[in-house]
Formats: C-alpha cells, sequence, structure tokens
C-alpha cells in the first residue's frame, strides 16, 4: 500500500498549465484542489516561465506536495512546441525541486491508460473518469487540470502497484538490469 502522502500532477503549457492535487489517505486517493494558470494574455517567454515557477511554488508552499507527477513533453508536427513545453515543464519541476518534492515523469498515453484504460482516450473521456473516481464535479472548461489531476492519479497507481518499479517486457534496459544472469 502507498504511504499517506500528497501528489501534484501538472499538466506543462505554456499557454494553459494545468494542476490538480490529490492527498493519499489510507491507501485512498482524495480531491485537494485543480486549476489551470491561464498565460495566454502575457507575451514573453521568460516571464511566463517566471510566472509558471512562482504558481508552482505557490502551490508547494500552500500543499507541501511529497511527488509532482508531470507529463512529459511529446512530438508533434512542430518541433517548438516541445521546446516550449520543455521549458514549461523545467519551471515547475525546479520549483517543485526546490520545495523538496520528488519529481516523476508521465506520458500522456501512459497516463491516459492507466485511468481510461485506453492510451488514445479524449480529454472528456479522461474528465468523465476523473470525476468519477474522486467524486466530484468538473467543470468542462477544465480540462488541462483535469488532465493534470490525471497524471496524479496515475502516480498514485503506479506507486500503489505491486508491480510498480518491477522489471517488465516494455524495457530491454529494465529486463537486463533485472535479469543479469540471463546475459551471455
Amino acid at each position: 500500500m502507498i504511504k499517506d502522502c500528497t501528489i501534484l500532477g501538472i499538466d506543462p503549457g505554456t499557454n494553459l498549465l494545468g494542476f490538480g492535487i490529490i492527498r493519499v489517505r489510507g491507501g485512498k486517493p482524495q480531491f485537494v484542489d485543480m486549476g489551470v494558470l491561464d498565460l495566454r494574455r502575457v507575451d514573453n517567454i521568460y516571464d511566463k516561465l517566471l510566472i509558471i515557477f512562482d504558481k508552482v511554488s505557490a502551490l508547494c508552499e500552500l500543499h507541501r506536495p511529497d511527488d509532482l507527477a508531470i507529463e512529459s513533453p511529446f512530438y508533434g508536427r512542430n518541433a517548438q512546441v516541445i521546446f516550449k513545453l520543455g521549458r514549461a515543464q523545467g519551471a515547475a519541476m525546479t520549483a517543485a525541486l526546490q520545495h523538496g518534492a520528488a519529481v516523476y515523469e508521465y506520458a500522456p498515453r501512459k497516463a491516459k491508460q492507466a485511468i481510461c484504460g485506453n492510451g488514445a482516450a479524449s480529454k472528456e473521456q479522461v474528465a468523465l473518469i476523473v470525476e468519477k473516481t474522486l467524486g466530484i464535479n468538473i467543470d468542462p472548461g477544465h480540462l488541462d487540470a483535469t488532465d493534470a489531476l490525471a497524471i496524479a492519479m496515475c502516480h498514485f497507481y503506479e506507486q500503489s502497484s505491486p508491480l510498480a518499479g518491477k522489471a517488465s517486457g516494455s524495457s530491454w534496459e529494465k529486463f537486463l538490469a533485472a535479469n543479469p544472469d540471463r546475459i551471455k
């Protein structure tokens, strides 16, 4: 069973950054807070990064998360997008690390798989399952925040699984590290 802890989930972005916080008590996740940081009116990228750092720092000071679960950037059609996401992710990670939180990254597909059982689930499907799981009502305009809650829930599931950290067929490196006697 996972120890009692607080998990801050972040769906990074330089225009919209979603955050969601859950507290684990007695092995069960409980909703704490969620929201969206809207940076669309801020023109300067460096100002955006400072705002992200300050907001995540404030969340860490208020909720004292043990862990930060953050969505890893993925490559799409435009390479510039991954650079911008990486910068936003770095600002959030640095703030969390500075406040003593351990950092964990999860691919968007992994979080969707953990929540919905389908790595290609829509934002609306993720929101519905998160809403039902945590017993809360979610405004449809907060899909970036529900994605952040999904990242936090994914981390909770990873940490509470008896198979978490075990070697799996999905990674040769993990398999080889766990089975050095099988290497010839």
